[in-house]
């Protein structure tokens, strides 16, 4: 793989329906036929972006339920629902760990079916609490919503630890709650929406501090809604602050959107951070063209030196459960990317 415009996946890919049939079908399945079931479908999403041509690979998510209710897998105290036809967990109990390492598990699989770099994506705390603490429901026990994330931290920091040590290259944590502050009128719902950030930021610096041997970075999009497109509006400008503050590696930003305001914001971070530069979309049904691909990533390089850019989709091609985009849409974007990047370094290399 070359270090120059590394070609990467945000984390998850759309779910063919055998495999939401396995999913629901599992508490009526054996565990040896649904884990035999489960591992060649994962393998079938690793092959499709090792064809693709990827450098930095998933296992596509496909083992979650949703891609922060693998939380509720690795701890008790969850009771699962459905919401507007999605996965849903709330915290009812207080939380004891009882799968510890299962995302390394992910890992370890990755590592035996592919020499590609992996990554894998684990929910942060403020996500995590804007998403699973209901006060009428959750507060005998955790009375705030600041609690219940307090309590994710050692939980978390345990799987980030886990996964370093399974071998992951890349650790990422999703936070799109942290990107909608890039919204007014997401900012204009809190007396102190900074307060809020800092929280979110400081949650995250728990997790990570003194963890080295594996490159963390944190995902931040407007929230995707597939076909419908997004929630926040807004460039990165007024989270920018926050953002430095972040002991990660790399930023995975989105800027394919219309909404995601202007590239000059990536002068503003620091300058020994890696940029996930969104150039792909993964809302729409238009295919970005590998002359698309490259022209946004070239607006990124006016203010980035090559050394600092990977290649991502906006975000994951499967936010929640119930996302419907056609996989093999998804491949033709994911190898269009790849070939872009193929492209760029032959300019740039």
């Amino acid at each position: 793989m070359s270090d120059l415009f590394p070609a990467s996946v945000v984390g998850s890919l759309p779910r063919p329906q055998f495999v939401r049939d396995l999913l629901e079908e599992q508490d009526t399945l054996t565990p040896e036929v649904y884990q035999k079931r489960m591992d060649a479908a994962a393998a079938f999403a690793v092959a499709l972006q090792e064809e693709a041509g990827l450098d930095v690979i998933s296992d596509g998510e496909w083992r979650r339920r949703s891609y922060i209710g693998v939380i509720a897998d690795i701890c008790d105290g969850f009771e699962r629902g459905v919401r507007e036809g999605r996965s849903w967990h709330t915290a009812v109990r207080p939380l004891r760990v009882e799968r510890p390492g299962l995302i390394a598990e992910e890992v370890r699989f990755l590592r035996a079916h592919t020499r590609r770099k992996v990554k894998v994506c684990l929910p942060s705390p403020y996500l995590l609490g804007q998403r699973m603490w209901e006060a009428d429901r959750s507060r005998e026990a955790y009375p705030t919503r600041e609690a219940f994330m307090q309590a994710l931290v050692p939980v978390l920091r345990g799987e980030l630890i886990a996964v370093r040590d399974a071998g992951a290259d890349v650790a990422q944590f999703d936070d799109p709650h942290l990107c909608l502050f890039v919204d007014g009128r997401v900012r204009a719902e809190y007396d102190r929406w900074e307060a809020e950030a800092d929280l979110c930021v400081d949650l995250l610096n728990q997790i990570v501090e003194g963890v080295d041997g594996v490159k963390v970075a944190v995902h931040l999009c407007r929230r995707n809604k597939g076909r419908e497109g997004w929630v926040g509006e807004g460039g990165y400008g007024p989270i920018l602050p926050f953002l430095r503050r972040l002991r990660v590696h790399q930023y995975v930003m989105e800027f394919s959107i219309p909404v995601a305001g202007d590239l000059e914001v990536l002068r503003e971070l620091p300058e020994d951070r890696e940029i996930g530069v969104g150039c792909v979309d993964v809302r729409g049904e238009h295919v970005d063209t590998p002359e698309e691909i490259v022209a946004r990533v070239e607006q990124a390089l006016r203010y980035l030196p090559a050394e600092r850019v990977t290649l991502n989709p906006d975000c994951g091609f499967a936010p929640g459960s119930a996302a419907d985009i056609p996989l093999d849409e998804a491949y033709r974007k994911l190898k269009h990317e790849a070939e872009a990047a193929r492209r760029l370094r032959e300019r740039h290399g």
